[in-house]
């Protein structure tokens, strides 16, 4: 990842902020960093929705929850229109898993790592960015939309073969996700100016989303987990370290960039041009359309 040098701000303490009057859905909140950021911001007074399978957090003030499973697009279709987005401050999407070393299909007939981590926000964004309110709020922000994923890492995806139809490998595979949020971000910001969207970077930080590959509760996941867990962040840390950056009136116009888990402005990948973004999210719309999955 290459830094953004023209992004400068000041960075306050968590504990300087006063959320009462934010409210933020997390798309995927029920676990890892998702979960750690929607704690976090339910913790400093926003009232926060959270979205996903299994909900660990119901006796936390100021969190509410919403059960979904995510891989299915019609769900997540239902869920955007369930979240009231016409009073949202922020959405937050963290929704992901790693591809399995087997190829995985939804039953709407998506590659199932796809549809988790990326084409189920494609779908949510589309309705709910035109919900969203055309004014600032009381923080001094237009609505904000954030995107977890890797963008900065120079991946750009099989664009011809989103679905892995033609042959299917679970590193290609997940890195169609990778570019398809990325390429999101990019075109999202153009689509809907009304609103302000960034892509986050949070580098390897030990979670459940590679039990998928890894398998869950495995030797190899006690493993490699146990390692990335010596040298990485803690899902909390991040959260302390993003929270503050989410609020910054730094971002205000700057939407369309991404940053890493430094809360530092990284550039887009080499490649993912708005033009080749543009084209990825119009190949992902496609797919989803040769589906019937469209609307």
């Amino acid at each position: 990842m290459k830094r953004d040098d023209s992004f400068q701000w000041h960075e306050p303490t968590i504990d300087s902020l006063a959320l009462e009057k934010l409210k933020v859905a997390v798309i995927g909140g029920t676990n890892g960093l998702g979960r750690a950021i929607a704690l976090q911001l339910a913790s400093r007074g926003a009232n926060v929705t959270v979205v996903g399978r299994n909900f660990k957090d119901s006796g936390v003030e100021n969190i509410n929850f919403v059960q979904a499973d995510l891989s299915s697009m019609e769900v997540a279709r239902q869920v955007a229109q369930q979240i009231a987005p016409e009073t949202l401050d922020i959405l937050l999407f963290t929704t992901g898993i790693f591809a399995s070393t087997t190829k995985q299909m939804t039953a709407e007939g998506l590659e199932r790592d796809l549809a988790v981590s990326y084409l189920n926000r494609l779908v949510m964004l589309k309705e709910i960015a035109p919900k969203l309110r055309h004014t600032v709020n009381s923080l001094g922000f237009k609505p904000r939309v954030f995107s977890m994923g890797y963008p900065g890492s120079g991946e750009l995806g099989t664009i011809d073969d989103l679905n892995q139809e033609n042959s299917y490998g679970a590193i290609k595979a997940h890195m169609n996700t990778v570019a398809g949020n990325e390429a999101l971000v990019r075109v999202a910001a153009e689509r809907y100016p009304h609103l302000n969207i960034y892509g986050l970077n949070p580098g390897i930080v030990r979670t459940n989303i590679r039990d998928n590959l890894l398998g869950e509760n495995s030797w190899k996941s006690y493993i490699i987990e146990g390692i990335i867990g010596w040298f990485t962040k803690t899902p909390e840390q991040y959260a302390e370290k993003m929270v503050p950056l989410m609020v910054a009136k730094e971002l205000e116009k700057r939407s369309g960039t991404f940053y890493n888990n430094k809360a530092q402005g990284i550039l887009p990948s080499e490649g993912m041009t708005l033009n080749y973004a543009a084209s990825y999210v119009e190949a992902s719309e496609e797919l989803l359309k040769s589906k019937g999955l469209a609307k």
